[in-house]
């Protein structure tokens, strides 16, 4: 767990950026059901503090997790979370 990259999903919520599988709109049907089922079975974590669902982050152990920020911005943290990893690797 020394190397695990954090993902702040807003309002102080931070998830281990190597369990996440997909970052997603709530905007289709689909994706309403998986988050319906994920409330059902418990494993919906609601990270949005009474805001409005803009993104919906599914992990490795089938965790649903409601988030208020746009999947873009959430895949740009990701994404400058990896090269700034691979450029602290490079110094090694």
């Amino acid at each position: 767990m020394n190397n695990a990259k954090l993902l702040n999903v807003g309002f102080g919520n931070i998830v281990i950026a190597n369990r996440v599988i997909a970052i997603v709109s709530p905007d289709s049907a689909p994706v309403k059901r998986l988050i319906q089922e994920a409330k059902t079975n418990k494993n919906a974590i609601d990270a949005t503090c009474g805001r409005r669902t803009r993104a919906v982050i599914v992990t490795d152990s089938d965790h649903v997790i409601l988030s208020a920020i746009q999947p873009e911005t959430l895949a740009n943290r990701m994404l400058s979370k990896e090269i700034a990893g691979l450029s602290a690797n490079e110094d090694d």
